[in-house]
């Protein structure tokens, strides 16, 4: 059963960087040494500024800001690097010398360092990064950097969830956390870095003492911090009596979403023409940002939040929807998302979550390769039904899948390498039980017992037949329906099943990049996978790291300095997915696959 235990103790979070990889490499490659600089854009919050920071690390640049306080002074942002009173002519000449430099916020410069940013790029003898926020406007001379291609541009998205996850892993924060997180911040550094600190100062993250991770059950912290009603503020103060009435009633009807023909038309047809609502085809209306609910509730009164709140009790028919609805895409084995947020407002206000439900969402996520989550929502099953023995069995079964398990059952053993005895417990007469045969490499003991033409069974003739483009097809099936570990592992057989050394990289590629999604996806299949991606110096500095030896008795070890030893590292765990040496220990215990 998990217990919920508060912790006196301060959670530090270290903000490391996190994803990005291909958009680091191309701010990287286009900063370098005769390349003319590369202009950075994305949302407010997505980690621009991190991201140049880190490719610029350890190298010399000068660095200049655009601030909303000096817009109109000409050269404000410059005026640390140049004297009192200068025209554009002079400043280029006396900028000349600067071999990199770095402009931040650069939506926000004065009109003359516009121009001047401008006049550099063209003049092209200073290397030039330069980061700008979408949706807000920009002085025309930034904007021609790169639609005048004087400058290449890469547009940042939001960090996805497996980047977000993969961040607040290295806080402790554990999966069903996170992933409320980043459905409430939607990728935005900034409203997640401000709502974690204000969970932290409010007591809002406690223990689970199971896994020793911090689990977040209850409201937004109140009041509301900073930066979401800074955020938020300027469009919801637009909203008038009527229309903040209508807002009210949906945040306080949530989980469940509202008819239309509840509520002012007139009213709503504003909201909407205002982004603040999302209407469905069926006509439920809901509020469009994940954070407007909280922030409503948490700026109403006494009085209007007991007039509005509805009892919990009212989802249950809602939840039950849910259920089916994953229970059917489990028949049909089919797991690609669906919408739950009855299932997750339950869990989010720390509400019990009947074990029945909780199996089946430990069980779909587990299909989909998200085995942390599934082993989250296992635990909340059991904290509702401590004896459930459902949940329980979910739970051993992702654990062994993580490599955690000390059990005796199949995939226990199989984690422990005992890949000969395993598939004698992995083949019932369930369909994943015996597709658990083909996982595990034994096709033969699932022939003629899969739906035939299914992709389990196209997947388990591939295998059976050592055909490396049909193992790659079948992965894609498999990743097309939702089914990512599988998929990861049918694209890892396909390796060792190709002729060409071409087409073996190339599923070794798609192999690594789906099991990255899996949440430390520890299985047979996947042995020695992500190691391969290093290279041999890599493969032996993580091997060392792996065993406890710091940086600095690697590099006597090798004869290395502690800053290639360093380097080398930084590489491996990106290549790797991973955030420290917390995470390779289990990696480099595996054998390594067969060459490519």
């Amino acid at each position: 059963m998990t217990i919920y235990e508060q912790d006196a103790k301060t959670l530090e979070l270290p903000w490391p960087f996190t994803g990005r990889e291909t958009e680091l490499e191309l701010v990287r490659r286009s900063s370098a040494a005769g390349r003319p600089g590369v202009v950075v854009t994305g949302p407010v919050g997505c980690g621009k500024t991190r991201l140049i920071t880190e490719a610029v690390r350890d190298t010399d640049c000068v660095r200049v800001t655009g601030t909303p306080e000096s817009r109109g002074l000409p050269f404000a942002a410059f005026a640390h690097l140049l004297p009192g009173t200068v025209s554009l002519h002079r400043a280029v000449h006396l900028l000349s010398g600067v071999r990199l430099l770095v402009v931040d916020d650069a939506q926000l410069l004065d009109e003359a360092s516009a121009a001047l940013v401008h006049q550099l790029a063209a003049h092209g003898s200073t290397r030039l990064v330069v980061a700008v926020t979408d949706g807000v406007p920009v002085p025309g001379a930034v904007s021609r950097l790169w639609t005048g291609e004087l400058l290449p541009r890469v547009a940042l998205e939001p960090l996805p969830r497996e980047d977000t996850g993969r961040l607040l892993a290295t806080a402790g924060l554990e999966p069903l956390t996170t992933g409320r997180l980043h459905r409430m911040c939607r990728g935005d550094l900034r409203l997640l870095r401000d709502l974690v600190a204000a969970l932290r100062r409010s007591g809002g993250l406690t223990r689970v003492p199971e896994c020793d991770e911090w689990a977040w059950r209850g409201p937004v912290p109140v009041p509301v911090t900073a930066t979401v009603r800074d955020r938020l503020a300027p469009v919801l103060d637009r909203a008038g009596a009527g229309e903040r009435e209508t807002l009210d009633r949906l945040a306080f009807a949530e989980p469940l979403p509202l008819a239309w023909d509840e509520l002012d038309l007139e009213v709503l047809e504003r909201l909407e023409a205002d982004g603040l609502i999302h209407v469905d085809d069926l006509g439920s209306v809901t509020l469009a940002h994940p954070l407007h609910g909280p922030a409503l509730r948490a700026t109403a009164g006494r009085l209007r939040s007991l007039r509005l709140t509805g009892a919990p009790d009212r989802c249950g028919p809602a939840l039950a929807a849910e259920r089916t609805a994953l229970e059917r895409g489990l028949a049909r084995q089919d797991v690609r998302g669906v919408p739950t947020p009855v299932g997750d407002w339950l869990l989010s206000e720390g509400l019990p979550v009947p074990a029945g439900y909780a199996v089946v969402r430990a069980r779909y996520s587990r299909l989909r390769g998200e085995l942390r989550e599934a082993a989250a929502w296992a635990r909340e099953g059991l904290r509702a039904a401590p004896d459930d023995a459902r949940c329980a069995d979910e739970l051993d079964l992702v654990t062994a899948q993580l490599g955690e398990s000390k059990g005796t059952d199949g995939w226990a053993a199989a984690a422990r390498g005992d890949i000969g005895g395993a598939p004698a417990g992995l083949t019932g007469d369930d369909v994943l039980a015996c597709y658990d045969a083909v996982r595990l490499g034994r096709p033969e003991l699932a022939a003629g017992r899969l739906p035939a033409g299914g992709v389990f069974a196209r997947h388990a003739e591939a295998l059976a037949r050592g055909d490396g483009p049909a193992l790659d097809r079948a992965a894609g099936a498999l990743a097309e329906r939702g089914f990512l570990l599988f998929a990861a592992e049918a694209h890892a057989q396909a390796v060792r099943a190709h002729r060409d050394p071409r087409a073996a990289r190339l599923s070794r590629t798609r192999a690594v990049a789906l099991a990255r999604r899996c949440q430390g996806a520890r299985t047979p299949a996947l042995a020695g996978l992500v190691l391969g991606e290093l290279t041999a110096r890599q493969r032996q500095i993580v091997a060392l790291a792996a065993a406890g030896l710091s940086n600095r008795e690697i590099a006597d070890k090798l004869t290395l300095s502690v800053r290639t030893v360093g380097n080398h590292l930084y590489s491996a765990y990106t290549r790797l997915g991973a955030s420290d040496r917390g995470a390779l220990p289990w990696l480099t215990d595996l054998p390594e696959s067969e060459p490519a």
